[in-house]
């Protein structure tokens, strides 16, 4: 790596993959490379990581650092940041721990009520587990409902169910177990739904928070990939002190995480004003459409400099 322009950096950009993701993933690929060369870097190659030959190509590319715009499995979770450790090669957004503790939602909330960040209750189901009627029923006294039943470790709202009568819950089970990951029980909270992007990595700074308007019964997939002024609302129409909290959480989880680069938090606040973290994503959507380079707009950052600093951060390891 040249260190005195890092635009001299050459890029891999790493995309596609096997999640339900995939085709998102590599329109976040397409883009994130497009603005890192409109922001000056002269060398970057674009990556399907699920290709005859990645592995070869990227031990064997020389490459200073990896722009990973990849999620869901295997992408986000842990999965390619090692094979990236093991090569010895930089890479943007979280590390393995970090990233795979935001993907387990299960484990995350373990995390952020550890850091003091209120988080909605929920159960978990192991993987291939139904659990028993009693069970079931024990779940909806507990939760009340509507209760949201969602895959413990994938992204995107794939597999989510808004279960509003007790007896759909079994069937919201399967659907989210459906691909063999764990399953979320969680309690609705209502509210205006928030998201809340971080920026940095020992020193993370919150910026504008997003409000996100659907006309929808939750953030579906639909909604999230229509375009952004559509349902994207930047400042949040919270008040003060409201904003100021909810910042400071997205914040506290990212750090409780142990996040680096970018992350983002999703929460709902309450018409009393309490923030409750719902997820924290370690690699957001990177498009024309996506929250956060919505977000740094709006903060003064346009898309190709919001690129850059990721790898810069990248880089400070």
């Amino acid at each position: 790596m040249v260190a005195n322009d890092i635009t001299n950096c050459k890029v891999a950009v790493l995309a596609g993959g096997w999640s339900d993701e995939r085709e998102i993933s590599l329109s976040s690929g397409a883009a994130c490379k497009k603005a890192l060369l409109k922001a000056g870097f002269a060398d970057v190659e674009l990556f399907d990581v699920a290709e005859d030959g990645f592995v070869a190509k990227m031990a064997a590319g020389n490459f200073d650092v990896a722009f990973v715009a990849m999620h869901g499995h295997y992408g986000e979770d842990g999965c390619v940041q090692g094979l990236l450790e093991v090569l010895h090669v930089p890479y943007t957004f979280s590390g393995v721990l970090a990233s795979a503790m935001g993907t387990a939602k299960d484990v995350a909330k373990i995390m952020y009520r550890n850091a003091g960040v209120p988080t909605p209750e929920g159960e978990r189901v192991a993987p291939g587990v139904m659990p028993s009627q009693d069970e079931l029923d024990a779940m909806v006294a507990r939760l009340g409902l509507p209760i949201f039943v969602k895959p413990a470790g994938n992204g995107s709202s794939y597999g989510i169910t808004k279960v509003t009568d007790a007896a759909q819950l079994a069937e919201a089970i399967a659907v989210a177990g459906a691909k063999g990951d764990a399953v979320l029980v969680e309690q609705c909270i209502e509210g205006t739904e928030i998201t809340v992007p971080v920026l940095g990595n020992d020193d993370p700074e919150a910026l504008p928070i997003v409000e996100i308007v659907t006309g929808a019964e939750f953030y579906d997939l639909k909604v999230k990939y229509e375009p952004g002024e559509l349902h994207h609302v930047i400042p949040a129409r919270l008040d003060p002190q409201t904003y100021a909290k909810a910042q400071e959480l997205a914040v506290r989880a990212h750090k409780a995480l142990g996040c680096r680069g970018v992350s983002r938090s999703d929460f709902i606040v309450t018409a009393e004003g309490k923030p409750y973290i719902l997820e924290t994503n370690t690699i957001p959507g990177m498009t024309e459409t996506s929250l956060l380079p919505d977000s740094a707009r709006h903060a003064g950052i346009e898309f190709p400099q919001l690129c850059k600093r990721i790898v810069e951060l990248a880089l400070q390891g």
